[in-house]
């Protein structure tokens, strides 16, 4: 059985410039076919705009409010609201408001950075 916990795990900043805590991935477990992840922007904080070429991956809100653009269109966040993000979808995501927006990812394929791609 493999058990991580979030309070265990090393904040470390991505390419598209979210702050991520690794729970399971590639890296830390024997997961082959996905990841999850803590993700944490500031307030008024947001991603580069990007997509990835094979991952599909999901957002949970857990905290904070949010606005995700997804090929052009818009849609607010909350806690408890959860979206899917298909391969080569271009997205980025916002912080709104005075509070840091915390969501869970997770990646299908796991994440790799080399998936990763910019305008």
């Amino acid at each position: 059985m493999e058990v991580r916990s979030l309070a265990e795990a090393e904040p470390f900043t991505t390419k598209d410039g979210s702050s991520i805590r690794l729970l399971i991935d590639l890296s830390n477990s024997s997961a082959q076919n996905q990841s999850l992840a803590e993700a944490t922007l500031p307030p008024h904080g947001e991603t580069t705009r990007h997509y990835h070429g094979e991952s599909e991956e999901l957002y949970y809100v857990l905290a904070g409010a949010g606005d995700i653009e997804l090929d052009g269109e818009r849609a607010p966040l909350r806690p408890g609201d959860a979206v899917l993000i298909p391969p080569r979808a271009w997205h980025q995501i916002h912080a709104v408001g005075d509070g840091t927006l915390r969501f869970l990812c997770c990646c299908a394929p796991p994440y790799r950075d080399a998936d990763t791609f910019f305008e």
